[in-house]
């Protein structure tokens, strides 16, 4: 459990939740519209060398893992505040500090965090392999800005009614698209380094402890 007595929690600033936040066939059109393009500008040297090739790709895959870190982290740390209600462990003072650590865990999932928006318009070469890496982008984007999202929140209202049946639905939901958008994205960076027969750097993202995926 990352709570920790006396750990001094940032406040966070008050945000205006923009309703297009949580629209995933929206959100999915746009992620995919701003990736597309950036790929058709950002095209490799006709006669790039296999080495550049493939260095410049595993750069691609070290930005999505270094963006969407902050979120990984929380989802993470999320999962772990809910299992500790569930299991009845967290200190008064623990409890304490959980609303203020869930607020910053929502927020490093969603489009106020800059790495998100980041992320989400990340430059890919226009090569056949950068085209599997621009699904790749879009599948960890939904990853993150949708589902990691969509399950903290809920975990936000369970930290305070575990018993909310809507809450415990909507987070059952969303680690289902945690897993189908994880899959889709580490599908498309194998199918990168199969195309550079190369071992690309893998995927960071949080795993969810009850299916060990």
């Amino acid at each position: 459990m990352t709570v920790i007595e006396g750990t001094p929690v940032a406040a966070a600033a008050p945000r205006r939740r923009r309703p297009w936040y949580r629209r995933r066939g929206l959100l999915a059109g746009s992620v995919v519209a701003a990736i597309a393009a950036v790929t058709v500008v950002t095209d490799l040297p006709r006669h790039a060398s296999r080495p550049v090739e493939v260095a410049g790709e595993a750069s691609t895959v070290s930005r999505v893992n270094a963006d969407v870190a902050a979120c990984s982290y929380g989802l993470g740390e999320s999962l772990t505040i809910w299992a500790d209600v569930q299991a009845r462990s967290l200190t008064p003072a623990q409890t304490r500090q959980v609303p203020g650590l869930l607020r910053d865990d929502q927020q490093a999932c969603s489009f106020v965090d800059d790495s998100i928006y980041q992320l989400s318009t990340l430059e890919v070469p226009a090569s056949a392999p950068g085209r599997h890496l621009s699904r790749m982008i879009g599948a960890v984007t939904m990853w993150a800005s949708s589902d990691a999202l969509g399950a903290i929140e809920a975990i936000q209202t369970l930290a305070t009614s575990p018993g909310d049946a809507a809450a415990l639905r909507s987070l059952t939901r969303y680690e289902g698209l945690l897993r189908a958008d994880r899959a889709k994205a580490e599908a498309e960076l194998a199918a990168a380094g199969t195309l550079l027969s190369a071992r690309l750097p893998a995927l960071r993202l949080a795993r969810l402890p009850a299916s060990g995926g």
